[in-house]
């Protein structure tokens, strides 16, 4: 790839055309701040990549932007622009590449058939817990009843490097009827640091799966989104530390986008350490589906 060419990717899909779409860009030394957000809104993805240097030896150097703002880390971001970097930037078939982010650097591992990859795994940061937050006002917030929240589990911020609130939901039948209050959603972030809500479910559309997973981030100009990779981790981490599905460790596969029409799978993993740090790994399919050149 050239400066100022893309690739548009499926991630966390379940076949072309589902998961998460994601756009690539290779930017050269003229692609300034302003421009990366301008072609991430006219792409009017969740998320945006700029591929802005490095080497599979050293690392490569990549900046994500919503349509609305940069961020730090993103989990279908790190998958895709990893497929790109190995397909397009690498020589052979890397058993994995690492992406150096705004604040940390990413190691992806990476599975092949055919010399085609086939599966993409992201180790994450350690997370971090934060703070438990009420039951009946994040139901306000989903246009939920409060008995559609959980009982058994907390609603709680989680971190493996971008903050997200962890909302245990009842089942399918709620889930299905989330209508995020815009007004009460923005009342709710304005003074805490996460600002997309993911609820979750222990029953699933597909007997596959062990989880149903939705993700709401207006804050960051993502109203829904298909698949949440960083969320995925977070989600992880909670199951595995409140014994969600047991002890542990935690092997799970997670649907999300069924709503939007957008099916995705993320196989998610956590298990504790002997020093009580709990590792988390995320990992799906991605599917190249079109490329092109900025003019």
């Amino acid at each position: 790839m050239h400066n100022g060419e893309f690739m548009i990717l499926d991630v966390f899909s379940s076949g072309k055309f589902t998961g998460n779409p994601l756009a690539v860009v290779m930017a050269g030394e003229g692609m300034t701040d302003s421009l990366m957000q301008s072609i991430a809104l006219e792409m009017n993805y969740s998320e945006t990549t700029f591929i802005t240097g490095g080497s599979l030896e050293d690392g490569f150097d990549v900046r994500i932007f919503t349509p609305a703002s940069e961020i730090p880390f993103a989990g279908h971001p790190v998958l895709g622009t990893s497929y790109v970097c190995a397909t397009e930037l690498s020589e052979g078939n890397p058993e994995a590449v690492s992406l150096n982010l705004e604040a940390i650097s990413i190691d992806v591992t990476i599975e092949y058939i055919d010399n085609i990859p086939s599966s993409l795994t992201m180790r994450q940061s350690p997370p971090e817990f934060g703070q438990e937050f009420s039951k009946s006002r994040v139901a306000e917030v989903l246009g939920l009843d409060d008995f559609e929240i959980e009982d058994i589990f907390p609603v709680q911020e989680v971190s493996t490097g971008l903050p997200f609130v962890i909302v245990p939901v009842t089942g399918l039948d709620a889930m299905g009827k989330i209508t995020l209050e815009t007004s009460e959603y923005y009342r709710f972030i304005s003074d805490i640091s996460p600002k997309a809500l993911l609820p979750f479910c222990l029953e699933a559309e597909s007997l596959e799966n062990h989880v149903h997973v939705r993700m709401f981030a207006p804050y960051y100009g993502i109203s829904e989104d298909p698949a949440t990779g960083s969320g995925g981790g977070c989600l992880a981490a909670y199951l595995l530390k409140h014994a969600v599905l047991g002890e542990g460790p935690i092997r799970a596969r997670a649907e999300q986008g069924v709503e939007m029409g957008r099916p995705s799978v993320l196989e998610l993993s956590a298990n504790w350490e002997e020093n009580g740090i709990i590792t988390v790994r995320v990992g799906g399919q991605v599917v190249p589906t079109a490329r092109g050149i900025l003019l």
